[in-house]
């Protein structure tokens, strides 16, 4: 009997007597069924088995040949060709080191129809404005603005999410932009329901602090190319150099900060907490709900670091740092909304956080870039997703102890230039901020200094 591959709903229907190992038997349909994602695996074992088999499962959308000149460094060249040894897997390189023109290269070699998922809105603009070397009448763009479905679809991880059902088998190669953002529980749906037997992740941060980067090599590939900003330092990124300044705190803020730490550190004790791992704080978290005492602990704890980001001499040394770089770029970075709006108040920078409307946010980014503005100040919105112009010094005033987070942030002072650049981070002296420092340390994937 011939075995009839076709897609259905996210997954691979297989009809006929055949039993394939990557697939379930579903009684319902009586047929056998496997997550879409497996189309290569099932192809391969049918032709290693010498099985007849009739494949409807792809549908793509008719793509030309594309013929244009893509300009790649020698770094470039070598991760494409690492890729197409297999046509999945992963790219891992530093934020500034035109990871996107490695994807275009690919897309131009390959010239199948290819959807890019991306994590925010201001990147599938991004992306089209880029991808538009190929024609822009062959880019497409499925969010939640518009459906259009063209030979090269750019859409958002969420769009991508809601819609794979139907978007699992039209495309041959599928580009997730920021990789790392894929294992989520919300998102590995988009991996596991598409049929698309080319697959590549682009990220300036594999790992994730829950481990689930592990999933990553099931569904898209491992990594195929990695290089850090030391291995590119001084000739396609800007030099650089990282100088940590360890502040005192004021009397009166060590302190309320001693008074703070000691209710959450009697607490954990008392409860035969060990914190070790993000599970251990999970733990605190969870008992807040019924556990008076462990509310009050973790109240007390958040009082504890608000104090140690927002210490009175972090400004002052912040002060010291925009005159000595008055004539520079400078991107300032807090971890919370309540320091950047403070930072802006107090040196009349630009701010932008999350609440920043999109107009507002790329006046803010235009002036910065004409020079208008010499500084801006953000939360965690500019880690990731948003074009930000070129700046020579970044400073930390504050951020948590991901490595990705701040790799990110480094990035952001890395693209290419002559002259050197610098991140400042502030560190709250005597505080558990250091250890928060040390942690974006913890292997050499945060920077290779």
């Amino acid at each position: 009997m011939i075995a009839t591959l076709s897609y259905e709903g996210g997954t691979i229907r297989i009809d006929g007597d055949v039993h394939v190992p990557f697939a379930r038997y579903d009684s319902r349909s009586r047929c056998y069924r496997a997550f879409a994602y497996k189309y290569s695996d099932i192809i391969e074992f049918l032709k290693v088995s010498n099985v007849e088999y009739l494949d409807k499962v792809l549908d793509p959308i008719p793509c030309p040949t594309f013929d244009v000149h893509i300009s790649l460094r020698d770094y470039q060249l070598e991760a494409v060709e690492k890729w197409m040894q297999s046509k999945k897997g992963c790219i891992v390189l530093p934020t500034g080191s035109g990871k996107t023109h490695i994807a275009l290269e690919i897309i131009k070699r390959l010239s199948v129809s290819s959807i890019v998922i991306v994590p925010t809105l201001s990147l599938v603009e991004q992306w089209k404005e880029k991808l538009s070397i190929f024609g822009k009448q062959w880019i497409g763009e499925f969010t939640g603005q518009k459906k259009e479905l063209k030979p090269i679809t750019v859409s958002t991880y969420d769009s991508a999410h809601i819609n794979i059902d139907k978007l699992g088998n039209k495309f041959l190669l599928m580009i997730f932009d920021e990789v790392h953002h894929l294992p989520a529980e919300s998102y590995r749906s988009i991996a596991e329901m598409s049929a698309s037997p080319y697959r590549l992740g682009l990220t300036a941060t594999y790992e994730r602090s829950d481990g689930l980067h592990n999933l990553i090599p099931e569904l898209v590939g491992g990594k195929v190319f990695e290089l850090y900003p030391e291995d590119l330092r001084g000739k396609y990124l800007a030099d650089y150099e990282i100088r940590r300044f360890f502040i005192p705190l004021t009397e009166e803020e060590e302190k309320e900060y001693r008074e703070k730490a000691k209710v959450f550190k009697e607490y954990i004790k008392m409860a035969g907490i060990r914190l070790e791992s993000i599970e251990d704080f999970q733990k605190i978290v969870m008992a807040t709900g019924k556990d008076q005492m462990a509310y009050e602990a973790l109240r007390s704890w958040e009082e504890a670091k608000r104090i140690a980001f927002n210490s009175k001499n972090k400004l002052k040394k912040l002060k010291e740092l925009l005159e000595t770089h008055r004539s520079e770029k400078i991107i300032i970075f807090t971890r919370h909304n309540e320091l950047v709006y403070k930072i802006s108040k107090t040196f009349f920078i630009p701010a932008i956080t999350h609440r920043t409307s999109d107009e507002e946010r790329e006046k803010i980014l235009d002036g910065f870039r004409k020079g208008v503005f010499k500084a801006i100040v953000s939360s965690q919105v500019l880690d990731e997703g948003i074009d930000v112009p070129d700046a020579s010094v970044g400073i930390i005033v504050s951020g948590t102890g991901s490595s990705r987070e701040f790799v990110q942030r480094l990035g952001r002072i890395l693209r290419p230039k002559k002259d050197k650049s610098i991140l400042y981070e502030l560190v709250s002296k005597g505080t558990t901020e250091i250890k928060t420092s040390k942690r974006r340390y913890a292997t050499k994937r945060t920077a290779r200094r």
